[in-house]
């Protein structure tokens, strides 16, 4: 059975939004300002990284680390210039 998990977190002014839809297919999507900026499928319930750019002047690349299990899924948003990663809240729709 399917399940969809949402995340969310405003960084740098915008707003980064994850979907993380558990079951017999795995897959990530990734929103930045309500736009669908970066999606993967997720492999052996292992985590997979998500590279996605900010739209900044100039762009800052940053990525989001979607863990599907086990257990329930999370979602870290990793900053490029190595700074600490942080939580991104799960909501509920």
């Amino acid at each position: 059975m399917s399940r969809r998990h949402h995340f969310h977190i405003d960084y740098l002014g915008h707003s980064v939004s994850a979907t993380v839809q558990t079951g017999h297919r795995s897959v990530v999507e990734i929103l930045v300002d309500g736009k669908e900026t970066g999606h993967a499928t997720i492999e052996d319930d292992g985590p997979v990284t998500v590279p996605i750019e900010l739209p900044t002047d100039p762009p800052t690349a940053v990525t989001v680390r979607a863990t599907p299990g086990p257990g329930e899924p999370s979602c870290l948003l990793l900053a490029a210039a190595g700074g600490e990663p942080q939580e991104m809240a799960p909501r509920t729709y």
